[in-house]
C-alpha cells in the first residue's frame, strides 16, 4: 500500500492506474478504522481494480461545541489494517490543501431540504461541511466508484443527490450497516462508550428500530404513537433521544399513507457519544 500526503501525489497515482484500465474505488473515512469501514473496502475491492482510501478529520462538519479536537486519530492503527485489507492507495489529505485559506472563507457546498432535517436538524451545517469535503475528496480523488455506508443514510442520501445534481462522474453505492453481536452499529464513536453502555444499553437503539418496523409491517399506521413509544424507551434504557422519524426512503420526508418505501431514522446520546442507526420497511 502507498501512503500519499498531497493532491499532487494521489491524481498522480490514480492517473497511473487509470492509464493502465484499471477501474479506481474510493473510501472515505475519518480514520479511526473498524470491521465497517472494512466492509466498505470490501464493497469497492469487489467492484474496481484499484481501491483509495482517505483518512481526513473534516473540521468544517464539525459544530464548535463537538467533538473535534478529541475525536479519536489512529493513524498507524488504521494504515495496518488496510495494508491488511489489501488497499492499493491510502490518502491522508492535509488541512492546509484541503482549507488553504481556512474552512470558514472556503466555498461551501450545500444540499438544500435534505439537510434541514433529521441530523441536520440536531447539528446545523454539519451536511454542508460533508457535502463541501466530499466534492473536494471527488475532484481530487477522481475515482470511478464511491462507496459510503448506509448506518448514515441521509449522508448517502445527500452525497447522491449532489452527485446526481452536479454531474458528477461517479457511481455512488451504498454498503449495509455493519453490526455487533448485540445489533449495535458499529461506528468510531462506539469508542467512547463504557462497556455496560455498549454492550447493554446501546443496543436499545436497534430494538426500537426493529419493534417498530414490526408493527408497521403488521399493519400499524399511527407513526406518531410509535416514534413517542421509541422515545419512552430510549430514555427507559438511559439515553437522551435527539430523534426517532418514520420517513420515505426516496425524500426523506414525513412517511404518509401513500409511501411504500420508508426508512426509520434515530439517533440518541448516551453518555459522550452521539449514536444513529436506521432500518427501512417495504410495504
Amino acid at each position: 500500500m502507498k501512503t500519499l500526503h498531497t493532491i499532487t501525489e494521489i491524481r498522480d497515482a490514480v492517473a497511473a492506474c487509470k492509464a493502465e484500465g484499471k477501474t479506481v474505488g474510493f473510501v472515505p473515512t475519518m480514520g479511526n478504522l473498524h470491521g465497517g469501514h472494512l466492509t466498505l473496502v470490501e464493497k469497492a475491492q469487489e467492484l474496481c481494480d484499484v481501491v483509495v482510501v482517505s483518512i481526513y478529520v473534516n473540521p468544517l462538519q464539525f459544530g464548535p461545541n463537538e467533538d473535534y479536537d478529541s475525536y479519536p486519530r489512529t493513524m498507524e492503527q488504521d494504515q495496518q489494517l488496510l495494508i491488511e485489507q489489501g488497499v492499493d492507495l491510502l490518502y491522508t489529505a492535509q488541512t492546509t490543501e484541503i482549507y488553504p485559506e481556512g474552512s470558514e472563507n472556503h466555498t461551501h457546498v450545500s444540499v438544500e431540504v435534505l439537510d434541514g432535517m433529521h441530523c441536520g436538524k440536531s447539528r446545523p451545517g454539519f451536511f454542508t461541511g460533508i457535502a463541501t469535503v466530499v466534492t473536494k475528496l471527488f475532484n481530487i480523488v477522481r475515482a470511478d466508484v464511491a462507496v459510503f455506508g448506509e448506518k448514515d443514510f441521509q449522508q448517502l442520501a445527500i452525497i447522491r443527490k449532489m452527485a446526481r445534481d452536479m454531474c458528477m462522474p461517479v457511481e455512488i453505492v451504498g454498503a449495509p450497516i455493519a453490526r455487533e453481536e448485540t445489533g449495535l452499529a458499529m461506528s468510531s464513536r462506539n469508542g467512547y462508550l463504557t462497556r455496560e453502555e455498549r454492550e447493554e444499553i446501546a443496543p436499545t437503539l436497534y430494538r426500537c428500530l426493529q419493534s417498530a418496523r414490526e408493527a408497521i409491517l403488521a399493519g400499524e399506521r399511527d407513526y406518531d404513537l410509535l416514534r413517542r413509544d421509541a422515545f419512552a424507551k430510549m430514555a427507559q434504557a438511559g439515553f437522551k433521544p435527539d430523534y426517532f422519524n418514520i420517513s420515505s426512503t426516496h425524500t426523506l420526508l414525513p412517511a404518509g399513507p401513500e409511501d411504500q418505501q420508508l426508512v426509520i431514522l434515530a439517533a440518541g446520546y448516551l453518555g459522550k457519544a452521539r449514536l444513529i442507526d436506521n432500518i427501512t420497511v417495504d410495504l
